[in-house]
């Protein structure tokens, strides 16, 4: 039982540490951002902040939405608010600025590919969704809508407003949103916890396909 819950603990904080570096990658390609990246940024620019001090507050300011969605975070959940910003600005500041295309499409691709291994890590660990998840998920209960819808008409609104503000939209992020589905699925089942014995919890259920960060 220990083995499987240090199992679970690195996951989650590899995942999420990982998930912020490969953001940085994405942001240093400068082809293209995640839907709520491109938010960030956008804000990032705005306000004189790091993006990833951004993207905390956000984090943060998301998961107070849950209060009247009656939803439950778990310790993935603060854990997520407080370390892929850290994890992002950190990445950035030995990250250097790349210019040729040669170089930076390689960065994209290894951004998004290492993003869904990020992704398949921390949700296999179950404790817990992402705050940008979680709202999904508690809009999806509270108004009976698919949860494609929701989380269509929500990345719309924060791609479209981070853009607004600055943020980069690119080839990089419809090759994202494609791609980082199929891959957290594939990631996800490669790290999967087996469960605790006498247990028949799936890992994750539904997460994946209710609401993978693309965040």
């Amino acid at each position: 039982m220990k083995n499987r819950l240090g199992r679970r603990l690195v996951q989650l904080y590899a995942g999420l540490g990982l998930y912020g570096a490969s953001s940085a990658l994405l942001v240093r390609a400068g082809l293209g951002l995640e839907p709520w990246n491109v938010l960030h940024q956008g804000l990032a620019e705005l306000t004189g902040l790091s993006m990833g001090v951004v993207l905390t507050i956000v984090g943060a300011t998301v998961l107070l939405l849950w209060i009247p969605l009656r939803q439950r975070p778990g310790l993935g959940t603060v854990s997520n608010v407080l370390v892929i910003g850290f994890a992002m600005d950190a990445t950035l500041s030995l990250l250097p600025y790349v210019h040729a295309l040669a170089a930076r499409v390689p960065l994209l691709l290894a951004g998004i590919v290492l993003n869904g291994v990020a992704t398949g890590l921390y949700i296999a660990a179950n404790f817990g969704p992402g705050p940008r998840d979680g709202l999904m998920t508690g809009l999806h209960r509270l108004t009976g809508r698919p949860i494609r819808v929701i989380r269509t008409a929500v990345e719309v609104a924060v791609v479209a407003t981070g853009f607004a503000l600055g943020g980069t939209v690119g080839i990089g992020t419809v090759l994202y949103a494609l791609s980082i589905g199929p891959l957290a699925q594939l990631f996800l089942r490669m790290f999967a916890v087996p469960p605790a014995p006498g247990r028949s919890t799936v890992v994750a259920t539904g997460q994946p396909e209710r609401a993978i960060l693309p965040r």
